[in-house]
């Protein structure tokens, strides 16, 4: 091969979709020389041999995530989720007591929605990546995100309060990053758990100095408390996150660059100006809040579950009623939830579909009041995001 010759190969691609039977009488009928082959132009860093729409690319400006934030690492990983990972603190006395010291059980977000209990020291687990996720051990609240992703419908971000499973998200392009909005100050030692309050920005801040440039605001690393209907003259470490996620949600944005979703981090363009910016956050934190289940919406149910029995979940279906575009989610034969809108039964998140993937995950468990409530919580949470979604909609996002 000639090393000096640098005129690239022409590549041709077809899709062929159907069953075998079909492709196989389809290859019989036809050869490399009669098919409507479209050319392709792979091009640097990302030699793609399928047809990618990049017609957005000029558009597609901003700051990466992936440059953002300072630290970062993908989440928990125990190497026996059988053992380390339970639904209640309770459930940990059924093992021998002395394996576990108390103050080492944490909250981690097992998947979306699902908020469980792990064992949490890093000499036993797998992978604790301690170095980044201690963070979370404190006061603190962040993002989840992946570099890559090809589902067929982008929904790869979440807000998290507390350690993340390294498989929370669903995707088959890698683990998602997490990143904490706040780094605390070291510890020497690594099982010390105490709660420290020296915190500084987990924020690259060049970016962020372009952002308070672009606004003509100035940056703080905690939030002032402005007096109602005061002006507001700074930012803080949490108006950005609010911003990302506002953005991060925008149907318009996920379609618009979805080529570049799948194949790096997600890029956010800086605020076009003050008003913008603060519509969007105010979305975000919104969004933030009914995801975290820490806004009295999710208190406002919208379904019901009015059959007596014995709770345990079996076979799961949504039986739909189309012209309400709402119906039944049966827990097992008798029981079930009643009005849950089809938006929210089929509502995608980091992957998955958290209306069906949390009972998924109990079938054979006995929902006990505490969950009944918090199921009914997920419904109200899917439902506000796609009300908010198409608000963040109308707002214009270059």
């Amino acid at each position: 091969m000639n090393k000096t010759n640098k005129t690239k190969a022409e590549v041709f691609h077809f899709d062929l979709y159907g069953k075998r039977d079909e492709k196989y009488n389809f290859l019989n009928d036809n050869s490399i020389g009669n098919i409507e082959w479209n050319e392709l132009k792979p091009d640097e860093p990302n030699f793609f041999f399928v047809q990618k729409d990049f017609s957005a690319e000029s558009n597609y400006t901003g700051f990466s995530l992936g440059e953002l934030f300072i630290s970062a690492s993908t989440g928990v990983e125990t190497g026996n989720d059988d053992k380390f990972i339970k639904y209640n603190i309770e459930d940990y006395t059924n093992e021998k007591t002395e394996d576990f010291v108390h103050d080492r059980i944490k909250k981690i977000t097992y998947r979306p929605f699902d908020v469980r209990y792990c064992y949490y020291d890093n000499v036993v687990l797998r992978r604790a990546a301690y170095k980044n996720i201690k963070h979370f051990l404190n006061e603190n609240i962040g993002l989840a995100f992946p570099r890559q992703s090809t589902n067929s419908e982008w929904s790869h971000i979440q807000i998290i309060r507390n350690l993340f499973d390294n498989r929370a998200h669903y995707s088959n392009k890698g683990r998602s990053l997490i990143c904490p909005l706040y780094l605390y100050s070291n510890s020497n030692d690594q099982h010390d758990l105490e709660q420290r309050t020296e915190r500084t920005p987990n924020l690259n801040m060049e970016i962020v100095q372009q952002i308070a440039d672009k606004l003509s605001l100035t940056f703080t690393n905690e939030p002032f408390d402005y007096a109602q209907g005061a002006t507001r003259a700074t930012f803080a470490p949490i108006d950005i996150l609010d911003y990302i996620y506002a953005v991060l949600h925008s149907p318009t944005y996920r379609e618009k660059y979805k080529e570049f979703l799948k194949i790096d981090f997600p890029r956010v363009p800086y605020p076009k100006n003050a008003d913008t910016f603060w519509q969007l956050v105010k979305l975000g934190g919104e969004l933030r809040q009914i995801h975290l289940l820490e806004s009295p919406v999710v208190e406002n149910y919208i379904t019901q579950y009015p059959i007596d029995g014995n709770n345990v979940v079996g076979k799961i279906r949504f039986d739909f009623a189309q012209y309400e575009k709402k119906g039944k989610v049966y827990i097992n034969e008798t029981q079930y939830f009643d009005n849950v809108p089809e938006v929210a039964w089929s509502f995608f998140i980091g992957g998955y579909q958290p209306a069906q993937k949390w009972l998924k995950d109990r079938k054979g468990r006995k929902l006990e009041f505490d969950d009944i409530h918090h199921y009914q919580k997920i419904i109200v949470a899917l439902s506000e995001t796609s009300k908010l979604m198409a608000e963040i909609n109308r707002i214009g996002i270059e």
